[in-house]
């Protein structure tokens, strides 16, 4: 007769096997599972870098702009100054020359008056 419950040497040594490859796939390690949102620390800290050197980037440019613009007032300021020293100039030469035709026909009516009482 058959035994029901086969325990028969090689259906010991079968189960036996088997019992120590499922004891060694628990031992095993499991693959694990990764984050898709994880970002490695080279690539966060890449990140970091690239927008410090952006914010770096655009505060010299802000700087650059704003030494730009006060270089452009100062140029504009001496350009101002240039033109009311030449204007000032310009007004002294115009008096000058007034002065020197009312003398010019001062000493003209002189000489006139002068003619006319010898006369």
């Amino acid at each position: 007769m058959k035994d029901p419950l086969k325990t028969g040497f090689t259906d010991r040594l079968t189960a036996a096997a088997e019992a120590k490859k499922a004891m060694l796939a628990r031992m095993k390690p499991k693959p694990t599972v990764s984050d898709p949102n994880f970002v490695d620390r080279a690539t966060r800290k890449a990140e970091e870098l690239a927008a410090k050197r952006a914010l770096h980037e655009a505060e010299k440019e802000k700087a650059r702009q704003e030494s730009e613009a006060r270089k452009a007032l100062e140029a504009e300021a001496a350009r101002q100054a240039e033109e009311a020293a030449l204007e000032a100039k310009r007004g002294e030469r115009k008096e000058r020359k007034a002065l020197s035709k009312a003398e010019q026909k001062a000493k003209r009516d002189a000489r006139y008056a002068a003619r006319k009482a010898r006369n």
